[in-house]
């Protein structure tokens, strides 16, 4: 049972999410999310990681995506954010297909403060970070010491950076 303090729900807290996109013209679509997520009112982006060029997941034939993590800071609740990121991927024109097919772009919450959901629809920590390049490269650069699983994120980065085709970052 989660006990929810008065508090909690104007306190604010760090978080952690990956954009990607592999349709159009992918950095101007990541650009655009990052200026959305930063007017929306309610969410503030600390700090972006450098991009980096990625292959796609799964067997569907599709261009390369281009990723990046942002540090965001929010009062939201983790609902409200899942609501706040998709109104963004609608808005830039994404829609609905097959899991891991393309997209103009996908907003992935990583991490929210220490908070932990597990829902049909939302699962925080994100269940598939520590298994994927794109996420834990550009969020190594952003907190290299962040422990997950007890190991440091930018081990974790170097590990799969091995394993898995990543490109040089480049800012954004």
């Amino acid at each position: 049972m989660r006990v929810e303090r008065p508090e909690e729900k104007t306190r604010k807290r760090c978080g952690y999410l990956s954009l990607g996109s592999n349709q159009g013209e992918r950095r101007e679509n990541l650009r655009k999310a990052v200026t959305a997520l930063g007017k929306s009112g309610r969410i503030v982006v600390k700090r972006i990681s450098r991009v980096y060029e990625t292959a796609p997941i799964g067997e569907i034939a599709q261009a390369d995506f281009l990723n990046l993590v942002v540090e965001i800071e929010t009062q939201l609740s983790a609902r409200e954010l899942l609501a706040k990121t998709r109104q963004i991927e609608k808005e830039a024109g994404r829609v609905e297909g097959p899991r891991w097919g393309s997209r103009v772009i996908d907003i992935d919450i990583l991490l929210l403060g220490a908070e932990q959901v597990k829902d049909e629809d939302l699962t925080i920590p994100h269940p598939r970070m520590l298994e994927r390049a794109f996420v834990m490269v550009p969020l190594a650069e952003l907190e290299p010491g962040l422990i997950l699983e007890n190991e440091r994120a930018e081990m974790i980065a170097a590990r799969l950076a091995k394993e898995q085709r990543i490109g040089a970052g480049i800012p954004l």
